[in-house]
């Protein structure tokens, strides 16, 4: 019915392209046309897979991002995988998570809270990919938890070139690290790899705008399990309410799931997004933007509540001049 077909077409939100599989024996019908045309609206490339060719002839000329394939008889498939990936343009350059801040055996320090809601035995995504980026630049990642950042910071000859931190901990490390040594966060990286961090840095500033009732959707892209101290469910509402001295309503979204109609919100608080593509996380940006609610990201807010925006954004050299 309409519900399955609402949660079909949602899933073009996070769709780096579209591959449309047509029946060669007929013309397009009306849906399939429709399809073309969300596709072309939100600039997602596309290739037309007209199949069945065994029961008909394919035309001598076709443009070049379709093609007539017969999954019966295993033809054109192989050239159907390579059209794909022709169809797919890398980012160019390359984008980085952290390893363009850093040279070949800079030092950065990642503090890692090791809490009740942490996964057991083991580090979250964020974590994994960014030590995954430092070491590709060649440089050397050093890990430990708020309680032994003091120590591990001593114990080198010399400050290091960054400290990432999770943001919960923002304002506990950064009362920590010497002024001299720049500071971020994981969430505030994300946010700049997946290209959201300007209207993140926007979006903080409208925190002291809102009014009493008003509603506050704080969403994340991952299902984890929610537990007592959970930091988007409980700690996020309980500082947005100590900073601004009034009372809000807290709407709460995980995984895919991220409401239609966003006119309710006076302010949207997004994760890094570790677990949503780019595509997807642009998509929810835009959509805040079309309806006028400001949009900002985890790390941005709460280095905003702490003070220490202007510090979080000091490696960055394209927003620092922001704040």
């Amino acid at each position: 019915g309409e519900e399955r077909v609402r949660r079909a077409l949602r899933v073009l939100e996070k769709t780096d392209i579209a591959v449309l599989v047509t029946d060669s024996t007929r013309d397009l019908q009306p849906a399939e046309q429709e399809l073309l045309e969300l596709f072309r609206k939100r600039e997602i490339p596309f290739i037309i897979a007209h199949n069945k060719t065994d029961l008909t002839s394919a035309p001598t000329a076709v443009p070049e991002n379709e093609i007539y394939v017969s999954a019966a008889a295993d033809s054109n498939i192989r050239e159907l995988k390579e059209l794909i990936a022709r169809a797919v343009k890398p980012t160019e350059p390359k984008k980085r998570l952290v390893a363009d801040l850093l040279a070949p055996n800079d030092t950065v320090v990642l503090v890692v809270p090791i809490d009740s809601a942490a996964p057991k035995g083991r580090l979250i995504l964020p974590q994994q990919q960014t030590i995954r980026d430092i070491l590709e630049a060649g440089a050397i990642s050093l890990v430990t938890r708020e309680t032994e950042l003091t120590r591990t910071l001593e114990s080198l000859r010399e400050p290091p070139q960054l400290v990432i931190t999770d943001s919960q901990a923002f304002g506990i490390v950064d009362k920590l690290v010497p002024k001299n040594v720049l500071l971020t966060s994981f969430s505030i990286l994300f946010a700049r790899y997946k290209g959201n961090l300007r209207q993140a840095i926007l979006g903080a500033a409208q925190l002291n705008f809102l009014q009493d009732g008003d509603t506050v959707l704080i969403s994340e892209g991952c299902t984890h399990h929610r537990q007592c101290g959970d930091i988007g469910t409980v700690k996020l509402p309980a500082w947005i309410r100590k900073h601004t001295g009034k009372d809000f309503e807290f709407e709460f979204t995980s995984g895919g799931g991220f409401p239609e109609d966003l006119s309710p919100y006076a302010l949207i608080v997004h994760c890094g997004g570790c677990m949503l593509n780019e595509r997807e996380m642009q998509f929810r940006q835009s959509s805040a933007e079309e309806k006028g609610v400001p949009y900002t990201n985890y790390g941005i807010l709460i280095a905003y509540i702490n003070g220490i925006l202007k510090r979080s954004l000091a490696p960055f050299d394209e927003y620092a001049s922001m704040i």
